[in-house]
């Protein structure tokens, strides 16, 4: 069932990379935002007309943490009219139109299996918030790898943030590694794909989370499979 539209109110913007901002916002109209991590709202922009050409999806980057605020992490795409509307008229102080928590990417009921969160570019928002979600409650898990894929440093979305959650909770490994920097001692470059692939030698049971571009998708699906892993095995969200 479809969640009513709610007015929001952006109480904070901050750039995060060089064509990523950060963007929080209140619902004033309730005393706390319920939603599981992983799920998604969807905005109603005033960019067209008809009502399916406005709306765009983005996954919440903030946990539940009783409060009326979530927080979503949004990249500039070239040409995208959604995101130009975001970058260049919204403000601190805008109101959106919203609707949700929306989706079912979430976390299983009992992880007695790794989880392996594998993503790109702003597909590590829900990833961010699995992760916080998991050492606050102190949810029991086996190992967590949050493998995520970018271009450059520059592009490395909560770097420090996702770096020092590694350092707290147990069993969690924060792998970025780069497709165009320069391979050195304590950098993993190329693609996200060679390292899944390398922890999985040999296989062990394993839920595997995809999320960001259609590409990376749909090759990971082809290469889990092929280590041995079924399809109940892959939960994914798409950009673009």
């Amino acid at each position: 069932m479809l969640k009513p539209w709610q007015t929001g109110k952006v109480i904070r913007i901050e750039q995060e990379a060089p064509a990523t901002r950060r963007f929080w916002i209140q619902l004033p109209e309730l005393v706390s935002f319920d939603f599981e991590p992983g799920q998604f709202v969807t905005l109603d922009l005033p960019i067209h007309e008809k009502p399916n050409k406005r709306w765009r999806s983005y996954s919440i980057a903030s946990w539940p943490d009783g409060t009326n605020v979530i927080e979503l992490v949004i990249v500039l795409l070239e040409g995208g009219a959604g995101t130009n509307y975001l970058f260049n008229q919204v403000q601190v102080g805008s109101e959106l139109t919203l609707r949700g928590p929306q989706g079912v990417f979430t976390l299983p009921d009992d992880i007695e299996r790794d989880l392996f969160f594998i993503c790109t570019g702003t597909g590590v928002a829900p990833f961010r918030a699995m992760s916080h979600h998991i050492l606050n409650h102190n949810i029991p898990h086996r190992d967590i790898y949050l493998i995520f894929g970018c271009r450059n440093f520059c592009d490395c979305l909560y770097q420090k943030e996702l770096a020092e959650l590694a350092e707290k909770i147990p069993a969690f490994h924060y792998i970025p590694t780069f497709s165009r920097e320069t391979p050195g001692p304590l950098i993993r470059t190329g693609y996200v794909h060679a390292i899944y692939e390398e922890i999985c030698q040999p296989k062990m049971p394993a839920y595997f989370f995809l999320c960001g571009w259609k590409n990376m998708i749909d090759e990971a699906k082809q290469r889990i499979q092929a280590l041995g892993y079924d399809r109940k095995s892959i939960h994914q969200e798409l950009y673009g």
